[in-house]
């Protein structure tokens, strides 16, 4: 089943008070959400990822973990996933290891 994504720019504004994991690879955000299904979001920008093929690669890999971790997205909670430098450089089993370390932290 392929996961809905937050597409309106509004619905990636979250309060200050939202809770927030971090991690070397990424940030992860997450807010109520207002249809009952869960959505994310992917946020990769040109000033931390200069070359397009690097924002692309990230935004790969961030869909590829969350495609494995999905089970652990809570229904009624959008999530913001802000793409970190290292990731670039990060090993798939150790990014899904950390995806699933950042959601089972939010579920909580």
């Amino acid at each position: 089943m392929k996961r809905k994504t937050i597409r309106n720019h509004r619905d990636f504004y979250t309060s200050p008070d939202a809770p927030v994991v971090i991690n070397p690879f990424f940030i992860t955000k997450t807010k109520s959400a207002v249809k009952k299904d869960s959505r994310y979001g992917l946020i990769v920008s040109k000033k931390v990822f200069k070359l397009a093929t690097n924002r692309n690669r990230a935004k790969r890999l961030l869909r590829d973990w969350l495609a494995h971790c999905e089970n652990l997205l809570v229904p009624n909670k959008d999530y913001i996933f802000v793409a970190r430098a290292p990731i670039l450089g990060c090993k798939r089993p150790e990014g899904r290891q950390k995806m699933a370390a950042a959601l089972k932290k939010l579920a909580k």
